[in-house]
């Protein structure tokens, strides 16, 4: 089998959380077009509805959207139900579901932590290990963190220690799963996106003097792209990256490297 071939995930079955918009939308949209059927994982059903029915048109492939609060086990396991009762495996799965609050850390309220720590830390853990349980039946499977360079860095000038512990806790999660799995056939890597201009980031009024600052230190001078993250996720769902697990893969611009 050719590298081409190596790349292409016809027939695979994904999930995606938060996968109506940003980074979610755009990777999903590029395994749909490698060839994989995917279920478009959000709390915003009429968006989620939205995004499934545009990729379904745009790509031919079985597109359906589900309503889940990553933070909830039972949520999870009728996602996972449902993701069966439709395609009947899970072969890929983008954990991306995640949320920043920006608040110093002497003023933030256990709430605010609980908040961050729950959705972008146990989240993950938990579609990660509803899919891992699947695939560990199936012996295979691809199983792929959002972290953030957030997990490497101390990011200026805005505060956010939650959004930063909860992401470098997904690197080690990421991991502690991929050790686990790792003959068992499901492999678990972690991607650490840079700052990307998503539609929310960059319509977002109260950021715009924050991107500025952001662009200044940037050694590229910009933000990412959504599309820009599209293409190490899909090599790592697929056969192209048989021997790669455990791994976190930094996406941005250099902005870590200093």
């Amino acid at each position: 089998m050719g590298i081409i071939e190596k790349m292409r995930l016809d027939g695979k079955k994904a999930f995606v959380t938060g996968g109506a918009r940003g980074i979610g939308k755009s990777v999903a949209t590029a395994l749909a077009e490698a060839g994989a059927d995917i279920a478009i994982v959000d709390m915003d059903m009429p968006e989620a509805e939205k995004t499934a029915k545009w990729m379904a048109g745009e790509t031919g492939r079985d597109i359906f959207a589900i309503k889940c609060d990553v933070t909830s086990p039972e949520d999870v396991n009728a996602m996972t139900d449902a993701i069966l009762a439709r395609f009947g495996r899970i072969d890929v799965a983008f954990c991306n579901a995640g949320i920043c609050i920006n608040v110093p850390a002497d003023e933030m309220t256990f709430e605010q932590w609980k908040k961050v720590i729950d959705v972008n830390l146990t989240g993950v853990f938990l579609t990660a290990q509803a899919a891992g349980k699947v695939m560990l039946k199936q012996g295979s499977g691809s199983i792929i963190n959002t972290a953030s360079m957030s997990a490497h860095i101390v990011n200026v000038p805005q505060p956010q220690c939650a959004y930063n512990a909860s992401k470098a806790g997904v690197i080690q999660l990421t991991k502690s799963m991929a050790i686990e799995w790792a003959k068992k056939g499901v492999r678990v890597n972690s991607i650490s996106p840079g700052y990307i201009g998503t539609e929310l980031i960059l319509a977002a009024p109260h950021l715009t003097a924050l991107i500025e600052e952001w662009n200044k230190i940037a050694p590229m001078g910009r933000l990412g792209r959504p599309d820009e993250l599209q293409a190490i996720v899909v090599y790592l769902a697929g056969d192209a990256s048989s021997f790669t697990t455990g791994s976190d893969f930094v996406v941005d611009g250099a902005f870590t490297c200093f």
